[in-house]
């Protein structure tokens, strides 16, 4: 008999899959009851690492059998659709998916519709927006700690804007507490970046990259209107941050994938000031900002809060990417959100989409990693 409160499944239990596994099966609060993993030996691998006994080939075979408190869906983006209304419909209270949530926009739609009508909560996953100290630096920006802001950058926003590229919109919209209402976008290719090309050719070649229907190899620069009114200047280039600026009149908040650091009034020359952001020390560490993603999908299951990443964040994130290329392929035009086509799609790296088993490797811009 176990005192376990949260009875866990993990659906798709590749390498990020056993990333979440390895939390669930570590926390005090929470137990691993089911798998479910289409590759045999992997399946059967997962089972015997993590001490579980229910191990399936699919999810809705082991829906048929157990229905869990907690579901974290980690399987190839193109099933988390299937995934996640099969278990709203079974019961499961909370499930969690990871990035990017689909291609089409209809798609996150239907499931955060259909988890709504059976009142369940979705999650997404392993972002920086989770990460306890952008909870905290964003809480402080909202209490006017450091004044009023004026304005934001986002930084190296290219190869994957809807994979790699959703941390970036989701830290953006958690530090400025706002929705994007309107984007304008150049966008190029990354290779454009780092050689000189004769106009005409790259012209040609920045617009092939916008056509793709796969989302990789774009750079993209514009700016984003938020609803808060605040201008949003976006760099497809390191310049050399990678991550997301906010400025008041005193102060600089600089995410760069990792705590934000804080710089606050000038020296004698001019320069910014970095100070200590002294964080307040979160109960819950072990795993990076992947703990903050389970530890408050747990409390948001507890209490009613909200997840520090939700279905909907997931949601924006793609939709600021399928936006701002299509502001670049109708010639620098301004898009409005929300889109009103939500047939519209943009489709991850093969990897993402369909997993390593049928795309192999992943491979970034700058080779496999």
């Amino acid at each position: 008999m176990t005192n376990k409160q949260h009875k866990v499944a993990i659906i798709g239990c590749g390498r990020l899959g056993q990333y979440y596994a390895e939390a669930y099966s570590t926390y005090p609060d929470t137990e691993i009851v089911a798998i479910a993993e289409h590759n045999p030996e992997r399946r059967e691998q997962a089972g015997k690492q993590f001490n579980v006994k229910n191990i399936y080939s699919g999810a809705q075979e082991l829906l048929d059998d157990i229905v869990p408190d907690i579901a974290a869906i980690v399987t190839p983006s193109k099933h988390y659709k299937d995934a996640v209304i099969a278990c709203a419909n079974a019961g499961v209270k909370a499930i969690s998916t990871d990035k990017p949530i689909a291609a089409k926009l209809s798609d996150v739609d239907e499931m955060i519709a259909t988890c709504n009508s059976t009142g369940s909560i979705l999650a997404g996953g392993i972002l920086q927006r989770a990460m306890n100290e952008n909870q905290e630096i964003a809480e402080r920006l909202k209490s006017g700690l450091y004044g009023e802001i004026k304005g934001a950058s986002v930084h190296a926003w290219g190869g994957e804007i809807s994979g790699g590229g959703c941390q970036h919109i989701s830290v953006l919209r958690l530090l400025l507490n706002s929705e994007i209402s309107e984007i304008t976008t150049w966008g190029t290719h990354v290779d454009l970046l780092k050689e000189d090309v004769e106009k005409e050719k790259a012209i040609s070649v920045a617009n092939d990259a916008m056509r793709k229907k796969e989302d990789t190899g774009v750079a993209i620069n514009g700016i984003f209107k938020m609803e808060n009114g605040i201008l949003t200047n976006v760099y497809g280039q390191p310049t050399p941050e990678r991550g997301i600026d906010v400025w008041t009149e005193d102060s600089l908040i600089r995410w760069d994938w990792g705590p934000p650091k804080i710089f606050r009034g000038f020296d004698r020359n001019g320069y910014r000031i970095e100070i200590d952001p002294n964080y307040s020390k979160y109960k819950w560490s072990e795993f990076g900002y992947r703990t903050g993603s389970i530890r408050s999908l747990i409390k948001a299951l507890e209490t009613g809060s909200e997840p520090w990443v939700t279905g909907h964040d997931l949601r924006q994130a793609l939709e600021a990417a399928i936006a701002s290329r299509l502001s670049s392929q109708l010639g620098n035009v301004p898009v409005k959100l929300p889109l009103q086509d939500r047939t519209l799609e943009l489709y991850p790296r093969p990897y993402r989409w369909e997993g390593g088993d049928v795309a192999g490797g992943y491979r970034s811009d700058f080779g496999i990693v």
